[in-house]
């Protein structure tokens, strides 16, 4: 939650509270026989109002108090109530049912005690029972709908997320049938190309002939298009190339950069979706240190949710050269982390740090283990 949310709901809170304590006090002040005692009663029972969110059963206990001892006290009308309901409401509202019907039974015990006459103490009783019970209503009602909006919110961020992951397999599914083809199609024909080739370039020698240099060409073309064609078969069939971040780091310290590692978490096998991300980030956070960074210091730090939150984070700070005032020109590298994190549901920052470098923060759920 946002610290603008935040003060929007203390605000909203205190205004509540101010608006039933005007109620209150303007009701009481008709009443011939209120004196302080009954304006500070209804005062701090209104202002407990305030704090119905941070503790809402303590705000029950002294709303009804305060109510219970206005309505012995000054035997007010049926609105000194509104402190003693909205409490009754939001402890409803949180789960509190019992606490709830606990306090309206108590409110209404010293109401009905304290009343001026039979006829009149019943009509008024039974209509603030009524009020009692939709505030319960209300409030198991709105708690029950809040739930309900958490449940839809969850379902729609599952579904999303299984929708990625479906997406993943699939574009890895037709890879794999892409090199299929390749190698059955293309490789086989160049094959066959090179090999006859081969057999005609060495049946020439040995009859002594001078070898077609177009012959040469092909045999030498057809050799280079094997090579490639295997090249692009090792990338389309290899999902990712094998290894970890820490071997990233020993390799990029061989190259001459200085770079820190840090682990901490219980580290643990991750999906191999969430590995593979891990890996490419950090490559990638790496490499563009080293080609932008200048002379810099690398620090890459990476949590196994350590603090329960389920998450993989991944930090990777440098001291270079990179201006906070300047925002970077996305790449295909920064694009593609990007398009990672995004598909496994997690967050992506890539961007100078005001103390200048550059920063990389990537969260990824981390999920089931393998």
């Amino acid at each position: 939650m946002s610290g603008r949310q935040v003060d929007r709901r203390v605000l909203a809170d205190a205004v509540l509270a101010a608006v039933v304590g005007a109620l209150g006090m303007g009701v009481a002040a008709f009443d011939d026989g209120t004196d302080a005692l009954d304006f500070t009663l209804i005062a701090l029972a209104s202002a407990s109002l305030a704090l119905h969110r941070a503790a809402p059963r303590a705000v029950l206990a002294a709303a009804t108090l305060l109510g219970t001892a206005y309505v012995v006290h000054a035997h007010p009308g049926p609105l000194s109530a509104l402190p003693v309901l909205g409490a009754v409401h939001t402890a409803a509202r949180v789960g509190h049912r019992g606490l709830a019907g606990a306090a309206s039974t108590v409110f209404l015990a010293g109401y009905v005690a304290t009343g001026p006459g039979t006829q009149e103490v019943a009509e008024r009783a039974g209509l603030l029972a009524g009020w009692f019970l939709c505030a319960v209503v209300t409030g198991l009602a709105d708690r029950n709908w809040q739930a309900y909006l958490r449940q839809t919110e969850q379902r729609a961020q599952e579904a999303e997320r299984t929708r990625e992951e479906v997406a993943l397999r699939r574009a890895g599914e037709e890879r794999l049938r892409i090199a299929r083809e390749l190698h059955d199609s293309l490789t086989h024909s160049i094959s066959i190309v090179k090999l006859q080739a081969g057999v005609a370039v060495h049946l020439a020698r040995k009859r002594g002939e001078e070898v077609p240099p177009a012959l040469l060409a092909i045999q030498e073309a057809s050799g280079e298009a094997m090579r490639e064609l295997r090249s692009a078969l090792q990338v389309l069939r290899a999902d990712e190339p094998s290894g970890t971040p820490a071997l990233l780091v020993e390799r990029a310290r061989a190259a001459g950069l200085a770079v820190d590692l840090t682990v901490t978490g219980d580290e643990r096998p991750l999906r191999p979706a969430v590995d593979r991300a891990a890996y490419r980030i950090v490559q990638e956070a790496l490499t563009n240190a080293a080609r932008h960074a200048g002379p810099a210091k690398i620090t890459v730090r990476i949590d196994y949710g350590g603090g329960g939150a389920g998450e993989l984070t991944i930090d990777v700070d440098d001291d270079g050269a990179a201006d906070p005032a300047r925002q970077p020109v996305p790449g295909t590298g920064l694009t593609g982390m990007r398009e990672r994190v995004t598909a496994l549901g997690g967050t992506l920052r890539a961007a100078p740090r005001a103390e200048g470098g550059f920063a990389v923060r990537a969260r990824l759920p981390m999920g089931a283990t393998v």
